[in-house]
């Protein structure tokens, strides 16, 4: 099979196109024939000597990815969830070694759910990472309730315009940040208010919440405390800053970190809400494989609307 692999931590131009073996099976594993991969900051990160790659730097090879959607080959002896022919996508051994970035995955059947036949497998394999993580964001560790007001930083990226969808599926009151030209999309995805954050500070512009979903970490962070009701609460999907838990214990106000982790009941959620409609990928830029490197400079850019998705 073709697969990239890096080689060195310089980001996307130390990743290398090569040929390997077709992954052997473990119990519990299916052989996936991936037609869709979906890149992530992380992913950027990683290439680049940061986020996972001191725990994976010993991988050899070490092939980056986790985002997948594709179609069944074979499963192994034990598996009864899934069959060859199978459609199915998900979010693979995160934050572990994915080896997305690949024609063939060996993935655990745990961390994949069925793709519904409206779904391309384009947007299938955008709503893994990303929503799972405002999925465990919003539902799991804030548990947003109806009529509660969510502010979303950065909402029109990966994370971001797919946690306004949730959150106003949930019910909630949604504000959302963006840049001036992105305003009008997160508006679209069902923002009740957008704050261009580059006309005014979003902390004079919006009456208190209840829940702020962080996805900038830094001083946007500690001034979203400020927007808080008592007893309010910041998950970051960025960690914490150094001064961020000491703020929040001023202002009787709760802030925590998480990362995303593969999850098999948030994952048939959120494949549900795909399928229903509730929950649309937006997927601004396709690549062919050949070309992998360059949908991973262009999520370097961090200006990214949407997903960008590699095609195979």
């Amino acid at each position: 099979m073709k697969a990239f692999i890096l080689t060195e931590p310089t980001g996307p131009a130390g990743l290398q196109a090569t040929e390997l073996p077709t992954p052997t099976l473990a119990a519990g594993q299916v052989l996936l024939r991936v037609k869709a991969i979906s890149i992530n900051p992380v992913d950027v990160k990683t290439t680049e000597g940061k986020a996972l790659y001191g725990s994976l730097n010993e991988q050899s090879p070490l092939i980056p990815g986790w985002d997948v959607a594709g179609v069944i080959e074979a499963v192994a002896p034990d598996v009864t969830t899934f069959r060859p022919g199978d459609q199915a996508f998900g979010m693979i051994n995160f934050p572990g070694h994915g080896q997305a970035y690949a024609e063939l995955v060996a993935a655990p059947a745990a961390h994949l759910v069925r793709k519904a036949a409206n779904i391309s497998f384009a947007e299938a394999a955008a709503a893994t990472l990303a929503p799972l993580t405002a999925w465990q964001g919003l539902v799991t560790r804030a548990q947003v309730q109806a009529g509660q007001r969510v502010l979303v930083h950065a909402a029109a990226g990966g994370v971001g315009h797919y946690a306004v969808q949730l959150a106003k599926h949930l019910g909630a009151h949604v504000i959302g940040t963006a840049s001036g030209g992105k305003v009008d999309f997160v508006r679209g995805l069902g923002a009740d208010e957008v704050i261009d954050y580059q006309q005014q500070p979003f902390e004079q512009a919006i009456a208190p919440v209840d829940v702020v979903l962080d996805t900038v970490a830094g001083d946007t962070q500690l001034r979203s405390l400020n927007v808080l009701k008592p007893g309010g609460q910041l998950v970051s999907i960025l960690g914490l800053t150094p001064d961020t838990p000491a703020r929040a214990a001023e202002r009787n106000v709760t802030a925590q970190g998480m990362l995303v982790n593969s999850n098999e009941a948030g994952m048939q959620q959120v494949a549900d809400l795909l399928a229903s409609g509730a929950l649309r990928s937006h997927v601004s830029l396709t690549v062919p494989f050949a070309e992998l490197p360059k949908a991973l400079e262009q999520v370097q850019t961090g200006h990214t609307q949407g997903k960008v998705v590699v095609t195979l």
